[in-house]
């Protein structure tokens, strides 16, 4: 990226194009992938290819890795190792996640 992008708010990310059960992207710079949902899929997801962190923007809920459930809430940051089977369950209506993927593929 030859320039620093601007500043996104929660509120500019909320209103980014995303699906139900994806995410939209924020910004990408060679292995480096900033996206965001404000309502991820419920349960466990696929694993990835490449680590990557989360980050809780707004609400609270529980983030599952192999056997564990943490509860999280905002400003709480997630690891998951590529290949790690992971996701967040019984989260509150107005959560949100920054989810980061980074280096190479694994």
């Amino acid at each position: 990226m030859d320039q620093t992008p601007a500043p996104i708010s929660l509120a500019l990310a909320r209103g980014l194009p995303w699906k139900p059960g994806r995410s939209a992207e924020a910004f990408r710079d060679g292995g480096l992938e900033v996206r965001f949902t404000p309502r991820p899929t419920n349960g466990p997801q696929q694993p990835h290819d490449r680590d990557e962190l989360y980050i809780i923007a707004a609400g609270s809920g529980h983030y599952r890795f192999g056997d564990r459930r943490i509860a999280v809430g905002a400003g709480d940051l997630c690891f998951a190792a590529a290949h790690t089977v992971h996701g967040f369950e019984d989260f509150t209506e107005d959560f949100a996640i920054w989810i980061i993927f980074y280096g190479a593929v694994k």
